[in-house]
This record gives C-alpha cells, structure tokens and sequence, in this order.
C-alpha cells in the first residue's frame, strides 16, 4: 500500500480539469466573490488560479486521478480487513460511536448552516403559519441540525425529535443550553432496529405515519449494507403520506475513500476508520434503485449490471418517489498546503407516495450552497479517521 506521504505528493500535483473562459452567460452563475459567500455557482475556469478560493463547484476529477483511485481501489480489496476486525466492528458498532462523541466535544462540530437553502422544506416548516410539523433527525450527533432550526422557527407547532445512535451524543444535545423541550427531543434509536420485546423498532414516542420530514445527512454510510433495508423499513413506517426524506451522504471516488490504506475494506465501497466507526461510499443508480425500487413486501432490488430505465422505475409505483438526486462534485483547497482535494457527495430528495396534495418535484436540484467552515471540518475528520 501506498504511504500517506505518496497519496500527499499526488494529490498535491493534481490538476483539476478546468472549462473554457466564458464572461457571456449570466453573471450570476459565476460568481467569484467571499461576501456573500455563494456555492454551487464558482466555476473553475482557464486562466484561474486554483488557490485562490478554497472551494470551486462542480468540479470533474481529471482521468489521471480516476486512474489513480482504480489503483488505490485494488490495493485496498488486496489487504482488507481481517476476520476478527470485521467482525468486532460489525457485532458492535454503538460502541465506537460511544468513543466517538465521548472523545470529540461539541465545539469539534460546524452547524450544518447551509440546510434551510438546500432543503427549502426546512425553512417551510419553521415558517409561523406552517402549522403542526413533526421533523425527525436521524443521526442527530451534537445538534448541528436541530438546534440551528430551533433558532430559526417561529412556528409554535414544530416539534424537532432528534435521534442517535450514541448515548453520548445525546447526552450533549440534552446538556446544551440550545436544549429547548417545548421544541425538541432527543433520544437514543437505531436507524435499524428491529422489533424486540421490549418494544417497537420505531423512536420512543413516536407512532407510525406521524412525521412530515426525515433528515438523513451521513447516516445511510455508518450502516452495513445489510441493515438498509431495516432502516428503510422504518423510516417508510414513521413517514406520514407525502413525507419526505431529506438525504445526503458519501459518494464513490470522495477522495476519504481513494485514501484509505490497508486493513480498512471491509467489503466493496465499505469501510472502516481508524476511530472504529464504518463508512459506505454510494453509486448515484444504486442510491436510486435503494429509494425507488424497495418494497415492504420484496425488500431491496438492487442490480447494477441491468438497471432498470428511468420509465421502469416510475411504473413500478413503489413506496418511495425519488424527486432528486444528485452528485455534488468539490473541489477543496487547501492553500496553505497546496492541496487539491476531490470531494463528491450524493444529495437526494426522496418522497413517500400516496400524500393527498403532494407538492411539485423541482425541475432541477438547488446548487449547493454548503457551508465551506462544514465541509473543512468534515474533511479534517476524515483525513484524521483514514489511517
């Protein structure tokens, strides 16, 4: 396997593929400005200089470090992780979830900012005629999604149920001042949990077919494949007719996948950090077959190799209605350094059928307007949980 030092050196002479110069389509798709700071519209041109911003959008990674992640790839099936490792990573994974949030405070996280603007329905909801809303957060960590809609609300009927997989992080979120009852709860639940005699898979106190939206933001790649379909299982039950689930996550080719090093694969795109908590890096046709083709009855119909077209989906008429997913290609950089770091998250917008007044699916997924600060932060993390 490569050493750190030798992924560094390549990336650090990355060249980044850039478009032609063109001052003649609407400014404001092409804004080069800090304030205010606007992502999704700072396009990386001929002639500009690459250090100049840390973050340019929708950047393509160029063929040579396509080349080098297939590379990377291989190596990486070449020296997996063992047995034993696999398996107490997989028997347990709350337990390194636990050390995480012990050992990383809540100053360590960003406020995720940029939510209310890519997710407009976020904004909807806390609007002071919205009336009675339920939004669940699954995957709440420290708060950095619940408490930035509690300080923008002014709708009297919100109710924010905040939900992790770690006790620890709960017991942050509780011990915050932000903490506010009239508006939130934040509990301890799996995603995938399964019905036990001790109760239902479902948040303590919520019932079925209660909450308006679900926010699921890097929770999908912390699960094993094999619990997907689980957690499917019970976001589907909690959702009202109409609801909709707010998603983003890992896409394959991030540069926190090229850069992992033996004795971390853990199965294709499946991986383990070095802090112990597992990381899957999504394919955009496996994100829609995951949300468009499940079903209560049949469980999950993924194939990669003969994917259904776009018409075969729709006709399938299945629970979940997939309004928008895209890739968020970034290019961040890291000036003081001179690196060049490909970044490539997934983003969907996904509904679940049979709302009476189902509102329109956008034409186009919004640009990206992530908070630079969230996405260094995220960055520093992984590069730290990488090795």
């Amino acid at each position: 396997m490569p050493s750190g030092k030798d992924i560094h050196d390549f990336i650090e002479k990355v060249v980044p593929p850039q478009i032609p110069a063109s001052r003649t389509h609407d400014p404001a798709n092409n804004l080069k400005r800090t304030d205010p700071f606007q992502f999704g519209s700072r396009f990386l041109e001929e002639g500009d200089n690459v250090y100049e911003f840390n973050a340019w959008d929708h950047v393509e990674p160029d063929d040579e470090f396509k080349a080098f992640a297939e590379v990377q790839y291989e190596k990486q099936r070449a020296a997996p992780v063992s047995d034993f490792d696999r398996n107490r990573f997989n028997t347990d994974p709350v337990k390194w979830w636990n050390l995480f949030y012990k050992n990383n405070t809540d100053n360590f996280f960003k406020d995720r900012k940029w939510l209310r603007q890519e997710f407009p329905i976020l904004a909807e909801v806390t609007q002071k005629d919205a009336g009675p809303k339920l939004v669940l957060e699954v995957g709440a960590g420290a708060g950095n999604t619940a408490f930035p809609l509690i300080r923008n609300n002014e709708n009297e009927g919100l109710k924010v149920h905040a939900c992790d997989f770690s006790k620890y992080a709960v017991k942050v979120m509780r011990e915050s001042e932000q903490y506010d009852e009239k508006y939130m709860v934040a509990d301890v639940w799996d995603a995938a949990a399964e019905p036990s005699e001790e109760g239902d898979s479902l948040p303590p106190g919520l019932q079925e077919g209660t909450v308006d939206v679900v926010i699921l933001i890097f929770i999908f790649s912390a699960l094993n494949p094999n619990q997907w379909e689980k957690a499917l299982s019970n976001i589907y039950r909690l959702l009202k007719p109409g609801g909709v689930v707010l998603f983003r996550d890992y896409g394959r080719g991030d540069l926190a996948q090229v850069r992992f090093k033996k004795g971390r694969y853990m199965e294709e795109n499946f991986y383990v950090r070095g802090d112990g908590t597992r990381v899957y890096f999504f394919d955009h046709e496996q994100l829609v077959q995951l949300w468009g083709r499940w079903t209560p009855e049949n469980g999950l119909k993924i194939d990669l190799e003969n994917p259904p077209t776009a018409e075969q989906t729709a006709e399938e008429q299945n629970p979940f209605e997939v309004l928008n997913l895209e890739a968020d290609r970034r290019l961040i950089v890291n000036r003081s350094s001179k690196l060049k770091m490909y970044r490539c998250w997934m983003q969907g917008l996904f509904r679940k059928r049979g709302g009476s007044d189902p509102a329109p699916a956008p034409a186009a997924a919004p640009a990206p307007k992530v908070d630079v600060e969230v996405v260094e932060v995220e960055a520093a993390a992984d590069a730290e949980n990488d090795q």
